[in-house]
Order: structure tokens, then C-alpha cells, then sequence
């Protein structure tokens, strides 16, 4: 045990969290799994515990290996992995395979498994806007050379993910407006990059597929008009939960709750752990939130603490505002809750995103290399040189 426990390294409480919530999240989703089950492999429910529990292990496994790579890599991995997907969501906007009429996957040939390109593209503009704000620290005022480049990434990547999922082009678009807000950008740019929002939602309502749907979920959300079925059956499962629940594997409403398993597991939660269950979920989160941020506040390199804030944010935003969906303070939105719905992208990217995080908290492991004299013109235009970031 203790072997294991030197192999972990950066912060045991987030390690502590996110393994309860993966040995939670397994449980969960073989009891709200069951009704999937007997629809698609004539009620073999071990099918669904044994795919979603290797695909926990796997996500796992990605974390211990980024949580083990120098976090200053990211740095330059970033742009790389923004370029690729770029193209990756042009291609499933106009040939990904369609669930509820979104095209959001891409299907991989002879496994039968399919890739979201949306979570790649989502960990490498928080990654590469905390890179680009870390080498833009010293001139961040300068609107062309350091502030155009933030605007444009976000608008194009937000806006692409907006053509078949609004609700993550949103919240992407938070966390970037509360990461500039962290790495010094003057607030008139922040307003620049609200405009560019607008623009970004205006272009993926026009030509994407779920502006419809978006629209009317908000009209339905803000009006007085029928609550959604998928809503009614949420607030019964928590309803009926209690204070503490029916007990594991006792719910009742999986076999009435489209996505059970991911866009509504915390009803599922709720009604078989209580309200007990449901509270202590959202702590873990509190306690991620509040590691995360302590990595950031203690990180050497500004790009470290930028890079774990975007990453923390990112994951708690989207934590809660599916509670907040299935508790009715919000309008549907289809958000997994990380960590603990089934799913394959959305798992392996979340724990990619913890592991950098962990990697964070680690600290740089050859700051020295790195770095490099270069000549950087000041302001009365005379050259002097500066260790300055490389990436």
C-alpha cells in the first residue's frame, strides 16, 4: 500500500475524491443502467457494469499518466491538439454520428465505440489560453499581438462546439471569460470577448442543429408552459429519495428517466442515497474546487496556476450546473455530471483534465529547461535580455 501511495503524486485529497467518486459512479450506473439494459442486450446488466467499470479504469489510468508528465509540456502539446481539433469538429458537424438529433460523435471504425471531439477540443483551449496569457503576462495590454489571439480561439472553438452542443460552448466560454479575468486581461477586452460570444452563439444558432432546441428549453424553462417529461420524472426520484433514500439499487424511476445514467444520475443519486447522498456529492465537489484552487494559488509558474484554475473551474461549473438541471434551477441542458455518469470521451478527458491538475500540484520538474535568455524590446525600444517561457 504504500508502494501505491508514493506512486501518487501531487495532492492525495483530490486522489481521496476522485476515488470515491469513480467507485461511486460504478454503483450508480449499473443501478440506472438497468432499463438500458433490457432495450439494447436483452437484460444483461452485467454488460453495462463490466463496459462503464473498464471504461472507469481507463479514464484512471489516463490521469496517473498525465499527472506524471511535466505539466510545462501542456504548454506546447495545446496548439498542437487545438489544430486537430479543429477539423475534427467541422467533420462530425457535417458526418458524425446523430443521438438526439445532434452529430456529436465520430464514430471509431470495427470497436464500435464512439469519440466526442468536443471534450478534446475543450482541455486544449483551457490548456493553451493558460499558455498563451503565461507568455503574454509582460504585454498583456498590447490588443493586437496578445489580446486578437485569445479572441479569435475562443470565438472559433465556442463557436464550432455551439453547432451541436450549446450547453458545453457555454460553459467553455465561462471558463475562458473567468480565466482571462484571473490572467490580468483588462475588462474592456473582456467586454470584446462577450461581443465575440454573441457572435460565436449567433453563427451556431443559424447553422447548427440544436439552436431550436436550446431556444425553446430556455422559453419553456422562463414561461409558465407544461414542465418537461424528462423534469417530472427527475423531481419525483428526488422527491421520493428522502432524507435517506431507497437504498442502493432500489430506484424506481431509472425505468421512467431518459439518460438516468448521465444527463440525470444525481436524481438517481438522490433517490437511492437521500438527501445525505446528494449533499455529500456536492462537498466532494467543494473539496475538488478547493484543492483545485489551492494548486493554483501555490504554482510557481503563472502558467501552472492558470492551467489548474481553467481546469478546476471547468470541471465544477459543469458539476453543478447538471445538479442545478436536475433540481429544476436551470433549464435542461443534457450535461454529464463528470466523474459519475456514463460515458467514454467525457470520462477519459475529465481524467486527463485532474491529471494535469495533479501534475500541477506536483510542481515543474526541470524548470531550467524551460527557459532561455532572449532579447525582448521594452518600451523606450531598447533590447534587453529576459528569461522568458518557451512552449
Amino acid at each position: 500500500m504504500n508502494e501505491l501511495l508514493k506512486k501518487l503524486e501531487g495532492d492525495r485529497l483530490i486522489w481521496l475524491v476522485v476515488t470515491i467518486l469513480s467507485m461511486l459512479s460504478i454503483l450508480v450506473v449499473y443501478s440506472a443502467a438497468g432499463s438500458l439494459a433490457y432495450k439494447n442486450v436483452g437484460g444483461n446488466t452485467e454488460h453495462y457494469l463490466i463496459r462503464h467499470a473498464t471504461l472507469v479504469g481507463i479514464a484512471l489510468i489516463a490521469m496517473y499518466i498525465c499527472h506524471k508528465v511535466d505539466y510545462i509540456y501542456y504548454s506546447r502539446l495545446s496548439r498542437y491538439a487545438l489544430l486537430i481539433s479543429i477539423p475534427m469538429l467541422a467533420f462530425t458537424w457535417f458526418f458524425g454520428s446523430e443521438v438526439n438529433s445532434a452529430s456529436r460523435w465520430i464514430e471509431i471504425p470495427f470497436l464500435h465505440y464512439t469519440f466526442q471531439p468536443s471534450d478534446l477540443a475543450k482541455l486544449a483551449l483551457i490548456t493553451n489560453m493558460a499558455s498563451m496569457l503565461w507568455k503574454r503576462q509582460r504585454n498583456i495590454q498590447e490588443f493586437k499581438n496578445s489580446i486578437i489571439p485569445l479572441l479569435i480561439w475562443t470565438g472559433v472553438i465556442c463557436g464550432l462546439i455551439g453547432l451541436s452542443d450549446v450547453s458545453t460552448a457555454s460553459l467553455l466560454f465561462l471558463t475562458i471569460m473567468l480565466l482571462l479575468f484571473i490572467g490580468r486581461v483588462p475588462v474592456k477586452y473582456l467586454g470584446m470577448l462577450v461581443g465575440i460570444g454573441i457572435l460565436a452563439g449567433l453563427f451556431a444558432y443559424h447553422f447548427g442543429q440544436r439552436g431550436d432546441t436550446a431556444t425553446s428549453r430556455l422559453s419553456s424553462f422562463i414561461g409558465n408552459s407544461e414542465v418537461p417529461y424528462q423534469a417530472q420524472q427527475s423531481f419525483i426520484a428526488i422527491a421520493t429519495g428522502g432524507v435517506t433514500g431507497k437504498g442502493i439499487g432500489q430506484s424506481t424511476q431509472r425505468n421512467f428517466l431518459p439518460h438516468s445514467y448521465s444527463d440525470f444520475i444525481f436524481a438517481i443519486i438522490v433517490e437511492e442515497y437521500g438527501f445525505i447522498g446528494g449533499f455529500g456529492i456536492i462537498i466532494l465537489y467543494l473539496i475538488m474546487l478547493y484543492r483545485g484552487m489551492m494548486v493554483a494559488a501555490r504554482s510557481r509558474e503563472a502558467f501552472g496556476g492558470l492551467l489548474a484554475a481553467g481546469l478546476v473551474f471547468s470541471l465544477i461549473l459543469q458539476a453543478f450546473v447538471h445538479m442545478a438541471v436536475v433540481v429544476g434551477l436551470m433549464p435542461l441542458t443534457g450535461l454529464p455530471l463528470p466523474l459519475l455518469s456514463m460515458g467514454g470521451t467525457s470520462l477519459l478527458f475529465t481524467g486527463m483534465g485532474i491529471g494535469i491538475i495533479l501534475s500541477v500540484s506536483r510542481g515543474p520538474q526541470n524548470e531550467n529547461a524551460y527557459r532561455k535568455p532572449v532579447a525582448v524590446r521594452s518600451k523606450d525600444n531598447q533590447n534587453r535580455p529576459m528569461n522568458v517561457p518557451l512552449g
